[in-house]
């Protein structure tokens, strides 16, 4: 690791939001085993349950400690120390091509560290330093989520809000069972805070999860999404769609077998990004509106499915033909057009036969 984020790891003041985390699980997960696993365990008619119900707990209780953990210590990805991204770079040395300029044309780039910026990356004022593919900073990780631990985080999501949602449903006949029974403060109280504190969160985690499985299929991060909001812009397009399969691989990995584990990050450097679109049959890819290539605007009674009182207004003459104007500015938007096989098929007025 940097000096700069082993200085980061070092700063107390910020570990409290992380502190609180481990606290909220070690207490979840202390209060479901010893009021609700073990009684179940200790009775012959409802072991077999409680003995399911403790495997996939501890399996997805496991799975999702290991992604917090690999969340917070990897380096979400820097800038590389490469004198192709220093700000002012030699002659000598030939300049990477970015997507994402300045609205004057110039290299985007960061005035605290003195470098280009890649695509997709930002400065982060908490880390102090420019996180690659940066979605957002998480103090509940303490970290920076980017490039390189994009998807610990994601699976950290799928992982504690199924593991709040199992604690929440399994744990129903416990909570009724301590309800009507008359048995002592604590463990109700305990019982009770369990219940309604796993609820809490595994809603919240859910919503939250679910968001930033839209925004993976979109192709967006968090950072973009709210550039989109606050430009304006249609969330329909992305400059890096790659369709469903690419996108899901560029957060989950290359191998799909490994998308649901906390290994096998998706592979490249970060300051370059696949945005040809892949072979997918369910999904094609739209380009976003000021970045990259723009979308094309469409032409009035092209592909219009609006009903005129006259064709004229539209570009179709009285007998129902297209004008040449209205010709030409298929050509416009589609400069590959083959003209000849455009006039097979679309004959002009005056070649038509008379009968």
């Amino acid at each position: 690791m940097d000096q700069t984020y082993q200085t980061r790891v070092m700063d107390t003041a910020r570990v409290l939001p992380v502190a609180f985390v481990v606290v909220n699980i070690v207490s979840l997960y202390v209060i479901y085993t010893v009021y609700h696993l073990i009684p179940l365990l200790q009775n012959q008619d409802t072991y077999s349950e409680g003995f399911t119900q403790a495997i996939v707990f501890n399996v997805a209780t496991f799975l999702m400690m290991v992604a917090y953990i690999r969340a917070i210590m990897t380096n979400p990805g820097n800038i590389p120390d490469d004198p192709t991204w220093e700000y002012v770079p030699s002659g000598a040395v030939e300049q990477a091509a970015t997507q994402e300029k300045k609205k004057t044309g110039e290299r985007r780039h960061c005035k605290w560290c003195a470098k280009y910026k890649p695509d997709r990356c930002h400065h982060c004022r908490v880390c102090k330093t420019c996180i690659l593919k940066m979605d957002h900073h998480c103090p509940w990780i303490y970290n920076c989520v980017g490039f390189r631990n994009h998807k610990y985080f994601f699976l950290l999501l799928l992982y504690s809000g199924f593991d709040c949602l199992w604690i929440t449903i399994t744990m129903i006949p416990t909570v009724q069972e301590a309800v009507q029974q008359d048995g002592s403060f604590g463990a109700l109280f305990a019982i009770l805070f369990a219940e309604t504190l796993s609820a809490f969160l595994g809603l919240l985690v859910t919503l939250f999860f679910c968001f930033h499985i839209w925004l993976m299929l979109k192709a967006m991060t968090t950072i973009e999404f709210c550039e989109k909001s606050t430009k304006n812009q249609g969330f329909s397009y992305s400059a890096y769609d790659r369709g469903i399969g690419g996108n899901i691989r560029a957060v989950l990995g290359d191998n799909f077998l490994l998308w649901l584990l906390p290994v096998n990050p998706p592979s490249g450097s970060g300051t370059v990004f696949n945005v040809e679109p892949e072979a997918d049959p369910f999904v094609t890819r739209g380009l976003e509106a000021g970045r990259g290539l723009r979308k094309a605007p469409r032409q009035a009674g092209y592909g219009s499915t609006k009903n005129t009182s006259s064709k004229r207004r539209s570009g179709y003459d009285s007998k129902g033909w297209r004008s040449d104007a209205e010709a030409n500015s298929d050509v416009a938007l589609f400069p590959t057009l083959d003209m000849g096989l455009f006039s097979k098929r679309y004959p002009s007025p005056e070649s038509e036969p008379q009968v």
